[in-house]
């Protein structure tokens, strides 16, 4: 299913996520420059760890929308098929997680 064919007219634009991408990209910028400059490999480290932890929290706030407009909406539907490709969609989200 793409985002289109998500019904909800309230579905949370994507969009509104981009300053933390734009944010992110910074960080990662960052790293590079500490890399260019060999800064201290423990330093470098922890601007990694807060780089991943930034990614993984906008993977949640994604994943979190997708279940609470998307998902949710496809399991009021009378379809067993539709619902059943749902509880697979999320399925394989969540092995990509692991």
């Amino acid at each position: 299913m793409t985002h289109a064919e998500c019904n909800d007219p309230n579905h949370p634009s994507h969009e509104a996520l981009l300053p933390r991408l734009n944010r992110l990209a910074g960080q990662i910028e960052g790293v590079k420059r500490m890399m260019n400059d060999r800064r201290y490999c423990p330093d470098i480290l922890t601007q990694l760890h807060a780089v991943r932890s930034a990614i993984r929290n906008l993977e949640i706030h994604i994943l979190d929308t997708h279940v609470s407009h998307c998902i949710a909406e496809t399991i009021e539907m009378k379809s067993e098929t539709k619902r059943r490709q749902k509880i697979d969609e999320i399925r394989d989200i969540i092995k990509r997680f692991e």
